[in-house]
């Protein structure tokens, strides 16, 4: 404990510039509306909640041999479905399957309050070409929650290993939905035909895995420091993965030893038996204008001093920081509230 009256409030759930566009046509693939299940929380068979899939997606795909880089230039989309209150707050995210880390995760920023939006972004990915032959390209398109409940509308994938490399021309792809685990066959990235995936083995769906989500509240009686108060933002990694893709932080709140910060983190790409193993490691910081100093922080795992079968250190939990994450484990699509003290070690 940093003293016993600091503590964090947290909820948890499991679950470049770019030339000018040309005229937007109306979108010239339209797919009749598909009931998809939403964002699936970790462990959960369940749906968070439903949406069709509708709607295209226009893109391009390029490959700079001198910078060694696919790029992937997203342009727009056309007729997505309604997330909600005849809206949707659309972004794309893509993955280079069959890497579904963090490490693989690019997003474009949310456009806000359209059904046809214009993105305009390039996405990059640095690679040698050659690596390119085993990768699908999985491009998702998702509405925007401002609690993290982020809705799924729609995806398409592209086998690179028989991309046509001469053809650097925009093209507009279906969004189709995805395919529950369990089914078999897959709809390709042209919408058109059902095939097996050739990384994945047949039935196994796309993708097997869910989203962590948690809301980080506040901090309540923090220590005042020598200038009698903290500027105070939390750091987060879910271990063992701490790069930096890994890690989120909430914004800084200046001098109050009652900050509240009210954000919320998603991590995706887990498997089922991961979260098991892993440990959501927050730590509170005093923000200065060249440096932070850290003053305390928690751990939320299973304290068992394992990871994956090996010894490791971040398996600390106390026993109230177990019992948070043992009722995450438990309740799958439910937030699980706690309010928990600091402690420096």
């Amino acid at each position: 404990k940093l003293q016993s009256p600091s503590s964090l409030s947290l909820s948890s759930q499991g679950r470049c510039s770019t030339p000018s566009l040309p005229p937007s046509p109306l979108c010239p693939c339209p797919s009749p509306l598909q009931l998809s299940g939403s964002l699936m929380s970790l462990y959960s068979e369940g749906e968070l909640g439903s949406v069709a899939v509708r709607g295209c997606v226009q893109l391009s795909l390029s490959y700079d041999a001198a910078g060694r880089e696919l790029q992937v230039h997203v342009l727009r989309c056309r007729q997505l479905a309604e997330a909600k209150r005849q809206r949707s707050d659309p972004y794309i995210k893509t993955y280079l399957l069959p890497d579904k880390s963090n490490r693989s995760k690019r997003k474009t920023t949310v456009r806000k309050r359209s059904l046809d939006p214009i993105f305009n972004e390039t996405l990059k990915y640095k690679m040698e070409k050659r690596d390119l032959q085993g990768r699908t390209l999985n491009l998702s398109v998702w509405h925007h929650d401002s609690l993290g409940r982020n809705l799924f509308l729609g995806e398409v994938e592209i086998a690179l290993g028989t991309w046509d490399w001469a053809n650097t021309d925009p093209e507009w792809f279906n969004l189709q939905p995805r395919v529950p685990v369990g089914t078999q066959g897959r709809v390709g990235g042209t919408g058109m035909e059902d095939a097996p995936d050739p990384l994945l083995p047949a039935g196994l769906g796309l993708p097997p895995t869910g989203e962590l989500h948690i809301w980080v509240k506040d901090a309540q009686s923090l220590i005042p420091l020598q200038s009698g108060t903290v500027d105070a933002f939390v750091q987060c990694y879910v271990l063992p993965d701490d790069s930096k893709g890994s890690r989120q932080k909430t914004r800084v709140v200046k001098r109050s030893l009652n900050p509240l910060f009210n954000h919320t983190m998603v991590y995706d790409g887990f498997q089922a038996k991961d979260l098991a193993e892993a440990c959501a490691e927050f730590t509170l910081w005093h923000h200065e204008a060249f440096a932070k100093r850290q003053l305390g922080g928690i751990r939320l795992s299973l304290g068992t001093g394992e990871g994956y079968g090996l010894p490791v250190g971040w398996m600390d939990s106390t026993a109230e920081e177990r019992g948070v994450w043992g009722q995450l484990l438990q309740q799958p699509g439910r937030w699980v509230e706690a309010l928990l003290p600091l402690r420096t070690n």
